[in-house]
């Protein structure tokens, strides 16, 4: 249950079919070289060191300062999400191992348990965080890569509906993470 609730913190990030939300390797099917392609290409990150390097600041900063200065509040969650695609996609094209991959999603899930009390608290913090990256890519190349709002939206919608059984959020509920894990 643990390793569910922990693989769901990137639940919000990838609305692609080919996505699994519910186990550590992020894709319904072996494509390691996607995984690497999409490190290289999205995030620059073609080495075992350059991973380390994004998760650390993922973990120590990320988005959230930027945040803080435009908001005033510091949306763990948006940098929480990334960091748990990040390490899935490392551990998907054997930058890490399955052990490593484990430890830094385990790594993260303190600060989450401070900030928020819930999927739907987590949920909003993470549109929070996505504002502020999307500001941050107005006049760049990069305005056009992300999905709509609205997208994103009904994505985080379908995640906290109750009657999604689909849905790792339902599975893997927030609470799940403070108690003797058990197996689903």
């Amino acid at each position: 249950m643990h390793q569910l609730w922990m693989v769901s913190l990137s639940a919000p990030v990838h609305r692609d079919r080919d996505a699994s939300r519910t186990t550590l390797y992020p894709f319904t099917r072996i494509d390691d070289e996607k995984a690497r392609r999409w490190l290289a290409d999205q995030w620059e990150i073609t080495s075992r060191e350059a991973l380390a390097g994004r998760l650390d600041g993922l973990a120590r900063s990320g988005y959230r300062a930027r945040a803080r200065l435009r908001l005033g509040v510091e949306p763990l969650a948006w940098d929480a999400g990334l960091y748990v695609d990040i390490s899935r996609r490392g551990f998907a094209c054997g930058m890490l191992s399955e052990a490593e991959a484990w430890t830094a999603l385990k790594n993260i899930v303190p600060a989450v348990v401070r900030s928020y009390g819930s999927w739907k608290e987590y949920a909003e913090h993470y549109l929070l965080g996505r504002m502020v990256w999307l500001e941050g890519l107005q006049g760049t190349r990069d305005t056009d890569f992300p999905a709509p709002q609205e997208v994103s939206d009904a994505h985080l919608q379908a995640l906290l509906d109750p009657m999604n059984k689909a849905s790792p959020w339902n599975m893997a509920p927030w609470e799940a993470i403070s108690h003797p894990d058990h197996t689903r």
